[in-house]
């Protein structure tokens, strides 16, 4: 059962809210070998702090948000490695005319998903999914299109057990993403989540540079 906080706060950062998160993965006892994902580029300094307290490899799972032309923060649908694409069918429903403009987006983000892929690994190929229990983290699910992506990505890949976890996400995704992760993971589910950057002191925007970092810095990463 996920946690419910019935007093909602603020994390001081994304190192307070992966060590929060941690705590969390470890009263589950997920059955290993565990193997942690961070969502670029926030979630993987949460996934950070989750794959050092857990003792776990880490990696990252290539995704990318498609957002609303004119409003990118507001996801219509997201892509991830092995050519995973999700669609929001609510807005797509509401505005059938975004699906020509969505294969555009799709072409774009997927040439950015490139790009990231070749320089967060730097020659490096992925850890393997397959025969393993995979964690996939991020900062925080607004919508949930961008952890379904993961999550699809993942099955793809072979994991054995698919664990969607954050620090905060809204009532809406936890119910979309429990449809398809074999559990889901998260601190806090305020009534009401507009935006992740609300529910921490500190939300930075992370550079390639500090992703490429993080990922070279733990020890288990190849």
């Amino acid at each position: 059962m996920t946690p419910m906080r019935a007093v909602a706060r603020r994390f001081k950062d994304r190192t307070a809210a992966g060590v929060a998160l941690a705590r969390e993965l470890e009263q589950r006892h997920l059955k290993p070998p565990l193997l942690v994902l961070g969502l670029p580029r926030g979630g993987v300094a949460v996934a950070y702090e989750v794959a050092r307290e857990l003792n776990a490899p880490l990696d990252v799972m290539l995704v990318r948000k498609i957002g609303m032309p004119g409003q990118p923060e507001l996801a219509i649908g997201a892509i991830a490695s092995g050519n995973i694409v999700v669609r929001e069918a609510r807005i797509e429903q509401n505005m059938p005319e975004l699906t020509e403009t969505f294969e555009t987006l799709v072409g774009a983000e997927r040439r950015e998903l490139e790009r990231r892929e070749r320089v967060f690994r730097a020659g490096r190929p992925p850890l393997a999914l397959k025969d393993k229990t995979v964690i996939l983290v991020d900062d925080g699910i607004a919508t949930g299109s961008t952890m379904l992506a993961a999550v699809r990505a993942a099955r793809q890949a072979g994991a054995t057990a698919i664990v969607a976890a954050a620090p905060v996400t809204s009532a809406e995704a936890l119910g979309l993403i429990r449809a398809e992760a074999d559990e889901v993971v998260v601190v806090q589910v305020p009534r009401l989540l507009f935006a992740i950057g609300e529910w921490y002191e500190q939300f930075e925007q992370l550079e390639d540079t500090e992703v490429s970092r993080l990922l070279a810095l733990h020890g288990n990463h190849p």
